[in-house]
């Protein structure tokens, strides 16, 4: 009684379900939500969002520490920059982006410090609302402020395809596997009906047998009945 009390053995436990003995268990189809859209350069081309910020002239700001004086938010966005990350916002629209770059093969070269004196040069590639996109700008060291633009990144996005036409095939072919041994099951099920049905009718149509007799007849004689002699009259045994 004190488990079933206890909040964090209820937290456990599994929700009941109404199974039979001998019913099949249902299987769960766990279908993970896909990454990017199945045409992402039409809606890279598009999208009223992606054509403003595609513009090579946007302009961006930094945006972390904003409470901070400007010599420790400098200080804190190379930093960052170094550690392969920053926070930048574009000016007219307002959309904040969390960039996240290092020196692998997937982000290229990231942040480059040496391309343009005072400045910081940054190649971001991420998904922004499906489509796989790259971030590519300029961010100036002492205003913290720059310009950049999204691109379409095409590498990227016929690899994220490949992927979401995988995914999709193999749920189709779960799906399939599972509409297989369903019906397999329900047929298995019908038959088993019929055959028990043509048993029970088998039964009914089959002659009943007259009842027997509570006491049947004897079958031997009765004994005789001998008479003897005797003075005062006759005995019968």
């Amino acid at each position: 009684m004190h488990a079933m009390s206890d909040p964090a053995a209820l937290a456990g436990m599994l929700p009941f379900d109404s199974i039979g003995l001998y019913e099949q268990p249902k299987p769960r189809f766990i279908f993970k939500m896909p990454r990017v859209v199945p045409d992402q350069k039409g809606k890279f081309e598009s999208d009223d969002l992606f054509k403003r910020l595609s513009r090579e002239s946007e302009q961006v700001r930094y945006t972390g520490y904003r409470d901070r004086p400007p010599e420790e938010r400098q200080m804190r966005f190379q930093s960052g920059c170094r550690e392969g990350h920053t926070e930048i916002a574009f000016t007219a629209t307002g959309t904040n982006l969390q960039l996240v770059f290092d020196h692998t093969p997937y982000n290229n070269r990231g942040c480059d410090f040496q391309k343009e004196s005072g400045k910081a040069h940054i190649v971001s590639r991420f998904i922004m609302n499906g489509v796989c996109v790259r971030w590519r700008g300029y961010i100036d060291l002492e205003r913290l402020d720059g310009v950049g633009c999204l691109e379409l990144d095409e590498e990227r996005m016929a690899v994220e395809d490949a992927a979401l036409r995988d995914q999709i095939d193999r749920y189709n072919q779960r799906l399939r596997d599972f509409e297989d041994k369903q019906r397999a099951y329900r047929e298995h099920g019908e038959e088993q009906l019929r055959a028990h049905s043509h048993v029970h009718a088998q039964r009914c149509h089959q002659p009943r047998q007259p009842p027997h007799a509570a006491h049947p007849a004897h079958p031997h004689p009765p004994h005789p009945v001998h008479i003897k002699p005797h003075s005062q009259g006759a005995l019968i045994s």
